[in-house]
This record gives C-alpha cells, structure tokens and sequence, in this order.
C-alpha cells in the first residue's frame, strides 16, 4: 500500500510504500476521518498521529466519505456531490466509488499529520516550503497582518513578481468598503423607489376601474328604466 502523509506546518508530503501486511493493521477498518497511530511505519514515526483524509482502491475507484462499508457500491450522484461532475444540467447518474472504511484492497491511503512525534523526519518536518500564492480573503489578510477592522487591506496584498518589470496582485474577495457600502443603499433606495411607484400605479388602476365600472352600471341602469 502507498502512504501518502501531508504535513500542512512545512507544505511537505512524503509518500511511503509499505508492503507487510502487519504493519498496516493499525489502518484496517478505520473510517476517513479517523485518526490513528503512525508508530507501526518505523522507528522515525515514532508518536506521530496522522489523520485518515481519503484513498484509492486497486482499480482507482476513489474512497467517498459517507459510504459506510469496505467495499465498492454504485449509488446515484447528482449534482454538487463528490466524485461527481454534472455532464447536463439536472441529470443524475450511477457511478461506482469505494466505502469509506479502509480495506486490504485499498492502494493509495492519503494521511495527514495531527501530531508530532519525538522525531525529525529528514525533508519532511524540518523543510519548510514557501507558499507560492498569499490570501485573497479580506478577513484572511486581516488575520495574516494582524490588522483591524478600520485598516486598508489593499496596501497589504501578497504580490507575487512574474517578470523584472510586471507583478500580479489578485483580486480582494468580500471587501467592505465606502464604495460598497454606498452602492448597496443606492440599490436598496431604488427598490424602495420601484416598490412605491408600483403601488401607486396600482391605485391609480384600482380608481380608474372603479369608475370605469360606476359608468358602466349608470349605463345599464338607464337602459333598464328606459
């Protein structure tokens, strides 16, 4: 079986084979999401906890949480579930994927690090990989730079440098600003314009109606005493 352990402190992922049996028990039977005991990999492992994240069968049919069983099901997959891309909008489909309890016909178990041992892994835990892109989040800058509500968070965008003279910024998600906030009661006060001026014209209907109807029945009245 292929490990393959991520350790999100350092953005490493090392990938282990194992091919004893015995070593792998500790894994057997656990669902995704649970976490287990890495000490049976090796000495080098020792008190390290991983968490179970996701696999692969022998056949490549991916591991979906939910699926209580160890074995492959076909269930019916539409839209918005994983495993799943919606070919026409609206239709469903029967696709085959694996349960979410790991087996001995499970290929590739991809595991992550919750807890760290007594050891340093060489590569692993001591190599640290800069991230290539910063935070597009409003609240996940703050969060970076430590600022408040009240700083400007465009001054503090993660740049990154494509050539000597051009740099790429991206774009701000969910930025709250005076612009915004003025857009957003320009739209509320044109709702309320609309909603007014639709419930005048429909009283003025509602008047030339009724006097439509009075004329009307004027009418039949003096045909009637005619």
């Amino acid at each position: 079986m292929k490990l393959n352990i991520s350790y999100p402190q350092t953005g490493k992922v090392k990938t282990v084979e194992i091919d004893d049996e015995k070593r792998l028990v500790p894994f057997y039977d656990r669902r995704i999401g649970a976490e287990v005991s890495a000490d049976t990999l090796g000495p080098e492992w020792k008190g390290y906890k991983v968490k179970i994240t996701g696999g692969n069968d022998k056949q490549g049919f991916p591991m979906l949480q939910g699926i209580l069983c160890n074995h492959r099901v076909r269930i019916l997959m539409k839209k918005g579930m994983k495993c799943f891309r919606e070919r026409r909008k609206g239709t469903a489909k029967r696709k085959s994927v694996r349960g979410c309890i790991v087996g001995s016909d499970i290929s590739a178990l991809n595991l992550i690090v919750v807890s760290r041992g007594e050891n340093e892994i060489e590569g692993f835990t001591n190599v640290v990989t800069p991230r290539r892109l910063g935070p597009k989040r409003a609240s996940k800058i703050r969060k970076l730079f430590g600022l408040s509500p009240e700083d400007d968070v465009r001054k503090f965008v993660v740049r990154r440098v494509v050539s000597e003279k051009k740099a790429k910024a991206p774009k701000i998600q969910r930025l709250v600003t005076a612009e915004r906030l003025a857009r957003k009661a320009a739209y509320k006060n044109e709702l309320c314009r609309r909603a007014d001026n639709s419930k005048k014209a429909a009283e003025e209907f509602q008047e030339v109606l009724k006097a439509y109807k009075q004329k009307k029945l004027a009418a039949m009245e003096s045909l009637v005493s005619a």
